[in-house]
């Protein structure tokens, strides 16, 4: 089994203190919140110092520097590195992003990170995603049609047709979108918020799916869909640069349109 050797002058802090990067010139300080159900104890923020020199240039980069050479308890999801899988979603001074593509550089001196907020908290910065996931399979997530496929052929699309699901179809499900927003902090329970109801457009938008009647149906719903009050949080924080406002927008105007 491999061996874990802290480097000199260092040691694991379960006290909320901090470590201290001693005799580095460049040092970015964080300041990680702590939560370890299985301890008993209540929640902490334990703070460490990073030699910028020795690290590289990304909030996922220190992280995997304190598990690897200061504190191998500290927990956290990762993944492709690459702002592509949306594992390492967090809350970095105040503001939901991925770690990965997020640099040191353009956060002050002091980083505050916390999990993604108004979600239960599995282990430090890993929050629970059951029923985020949950809702998610509610809208059905995957081509519905009636009509049989075409034999031995796929169904197709114009390019017209498709270029509707740019901007949807670019989505990673990193709940940054859902979690800084307040009417989905205030309803979770019934709002489906914005990562899914962009989700659920995706499919609106399909020139292929034959189900958007019976879509339409599951969202006409004070709560599932009506809760969105256009903050715009969602397009402020998200990765990829998409805009659930507006796609719960076009979901309202579909509602409109088949009253008249």
């Amino acid at each position: 089994m491999a061996t874990f050797t802290l480097p000199k002058n260092s040691k694991i802090r379960k006290d909320g203190k901090a470590h201290t990067a001693a005799g580095a010139s460049r040092v970015k300080k964080f300041k990680i919140y702590r939560y370890d159900p299985d301890s008993g104890e209540n929640p902490r923020y334990d703070t460490f110092e990073i030699d910028l020199d020795n690290c590289g240039p990304m909030v996922l980069d220190a992280l995997i520097k304190i598990k690897n050479e200061i504190d191998p308890t500290l927990t956290f999801r990762r993944s492709c590195r690459e702002g592509i899988c949306g594992s390492c979603a967090m809350n970095m001074n105040g503001a939901n992003g991925l770690a990965c593509t997020t640099a040191m550089e353009d956060l002050p001196s002091e980083v505050r990170i916390t999990p993604l907020p108004h979600m239960d908290v599995i282990k430090d910065l890993v929050p629970d995603f059951t029923h985020f996931y949950a809702q998610y399979a509610s809208i059905r997530p995957w081509l519905q049609a009636v009509s049989p496929a075409p034999s031995g052929k796929e169904r197709k699309q114009s390019p017209e047709q498709r270029e509707k699901l740019d901007g949807l179809y670019e989505c990673i499900l990193c709940a940054c979108c859902s979690t800084s927003c307040p009417s989905y902090w205030w309803n979770s329970d019934k709002f489906l918020g914005p990562a899914i109801l962009l989700q659920a457009y995706r499919w609106l938008a399909d020139s292929r799916d034959e189900m958007t009647g019976e879509r339409l149906d599951a969202l006409e719903d004070p709560f599932r869909l009506y809760r969105c009050h256009t903050i715009m949080n969602c397009a402020n924080v998200c990765p990829k640069g998409l805009s659930p406002a507006r796609a719960i927008a076009e979901i309202k105007k579909m509602q409109a349109e088949r009253q008249i």
